[in-house]
């Protein structure tokens, strides 16, 4: 039985790599996404997620999730990095489809709830959105089956100061609240990603 998953994105062009294997893995049934500020502002999160699935030629729910941090003022978009749209230099159109009524926090409860201990949620931007789930519903990393987030260093350092890795220092009070009150968490770090690197022959044929 394929993997049920949801993601929490900020697309971002490491995000969309991350979408778009998701998508292509057979042994995952990707369920939904969720979107967050991060790589770029949530509205544009949304925009380039929709767009994604729409060029992977795939439907299934994206929610916009929360705006700003839980308590610090919004950070300025990584442009410097992943472009001012969040995908490089392209120009990314507004997608034909939308996102749902319901916020990410409503939806990922939802979702939960209705595949109890079935469900892996990725968290691959700022764990804004999972925090605001957890509060809305105490048993929500309960019903999960997992949660597998992508964030923090241990000794790798930072990629955004000297000791600070990105998706932690952009909410950093949620962060702390899905650590110390969350359940069945896999904490994959720069430790890791650091060693994962695309080298330019697998993008041949792609004209980059």
């Amino acid at each position: 039985m394929a993997l049920k998953l949801i993601v929490d994105t900020d697309p971002g062009i490491d995000d969309a790599m991350a979408i778009f294997y998701a998508i292509a893995a057979p042994e995952i049934d990707l369920l939904g996404l969720t979107t967050v500020f991060g790589n770029v502002t949530t509205p544009k999160a949304t925009r380039n997620a929709l767009y994604l699935l729409e060029q992977a030629g795939i439907e299934i729910p994206v929610a916009e999730g929360m705006h700003r941090p839980r308590m610090l003022p919004p950070f300025p978009p990584s442009s410097a990095v992943h472009g001012g749209e969040g995908l490089g230099t392209l120009d990314v159109p507004i997608s034909q489809r939308h996102a749902l009524v319901e916020t990410a926090p409503e939806y990922l409860v939802r979702m939960a709830r209705a595949h109890q201990g079935e469900l892996l949620l990725c968290p691959i931007g700022p764990l804004t959105n999972i925090a605001a789930a957890m509060e809305l519903d105490p048993s929500f990393c309960g019903n999960l089956k997992g949660m597998v987030v992508m964030g923090g260093s241990l000794r790798a350092g930072g990629n955004i100061t000297s000791a600070a890795e990105a998706n932690f220092y952009h909410d950093p009070h949620a962060a702390d609240y899905v650590l110390r009150y969350g359940c069945n968490i896999t904490l994959v770090g720069l430790d890791v990603t650091n060693r994962v690197i695309c080298p330019r022959s697998f993008f041949c044929g792609l004209g980059v």
